[in-house]
């Protein structure tokens, strides 16, 4: 489970890091990422960022050598790599972590927004040397659409609800750091997976080497939210596929499927009584006003991940773990 949370002394330890992130077609995500990896307050002597072009179409790969040349008169160490054979962010991690020198390795995504003190915060922890894996949290940025605004709510993406899986707590690779000697005990991540591969990685790391995973809540990277109806669907397919995938992969129990009677019932329960209630409290500004509408998205929500559960079939391939 996770260990309890500390104050560790983030004046001295300073461990040398290597942060990995994958980068597909990161043209629009990269000038913002790259403003955040300027503003970290680690230690610049004691971090390297090794950026991961995975097949990108787009001009990614020049975009990430031009930064590389910009930054090294200011004492930023920016590596760029290549994963150009397989399209899967966890090749291109691995690549990543293959590469890396560093006693620790941070993840994070191009379209993610570090705080300042986010790998300050981060890396505190493993001061334990019991600790394996350390959790950031994820926030969303300011929601530009209603969509976006019921995301935030129901706080989709926070790793606060991953560290309380009932099978082993893991962390999203949008914000995780893990022990390279973690790495040697229990792998890389499975290369051909496509999804679910952070929560795969994070139990093979606990069962595999009695490693603890830690909960740094303060060491927090921005996150947009889906804006579409077609974007949170996907989303949530894809929750589903990783659902089938890691019940293929573990054992774990599959996600319930709602039947279209019990959605009939509930969206009925919905406008009788529940929609009236949080009408009443939202004019009393007890309740934002996208609590209306919670339910039927929450609805939205499952069936897509039941769909892309039901579709989902777990290529023999992405058994497949790579190994230092």
């Amino acid at each position: 489970m996770p260990s309890p949370a500390t104050s560790p002394d983030t004046s001295t330890y300073c461990p040398l890091l290597s942060v990995v992130i994958p980068i597909y077609n990161g043209m629009a995500d990269l000038p913002g990422l790259e403003t955040c990896l300027l503003g970290q307050t680690y230690r610049r002597d004691r971090v390297e960022y090794l950026l991961v072009d995975n097949n990108s179409q787009d001009g990614t790969a020049d975009r990430l050598q031009a930064f590389a040349a910009a930054v090294a008169a200011q004492g930023l160490t920016v590596r760029p790599l290549s994963e150009p054979n397989i399209q899967s962010s966890y090749a291109a991690r691995n690549v990543g972590i293959r590469m890396a020198q560093g006693e620790i390795l941070a993840f994070t995504d191009a379209d993610c927004r570090p705080r300042p003190d986010w790998l300050t915060r981060l890396i505190q922890p493993f001061q334990q040397s019991d600790i394996g894996l350390v959790v950031g949290e994820i926030q969303a940025f300011s929601g530009q659409t209603p969509l976006e605004d019921y995301a935030e709510y129901r706080e989709i993406m926070a790793q606060k609800h991953t560290i309380a899986h009932p099978f082993y707590p893991y962390g999203q690779t949008a914000n995780l750091a893990v022990r390279t000697l973690a790495f040697k005990e229990a792998g890389l991540f499975r290369p051909y997976l496509t999804t679910g591969g952070d929560a795969d990685l994070c139990w093979r790391v606990q069962m595999n080497g009695n490693w603890q995973l830690h909960y740094a809540e303060d060491a927090i990277i921005a996150h947009r939210h889906r804006a579409s109806f077609a974007e949170l669907a996907s989303q949530w397919r894809r929750y589903g596929r990783s659902n089938q995938y890691l019940h293929d992969l573990h054992g774990v129990p599959l996600g319930p499927s709602l039947g279209a009677r019990e959605v009939s019932y509930r969206l009925m329960r919905w406008l009788l009584k529940d929609l009236p209630k949080s009408l009443w409290r939202s004019l009393q500004g007890q309740t934002p006003w996208v609590s209306l509408v919670g339910i039927p998205l929450d609805l939205f929500c499952a069936q897509s991940r039941a769909r892309g559960q039901r579709d989902a079939q777990l290529p023999e391939a992405a058994r497949q773990i790579e190994w230092l």
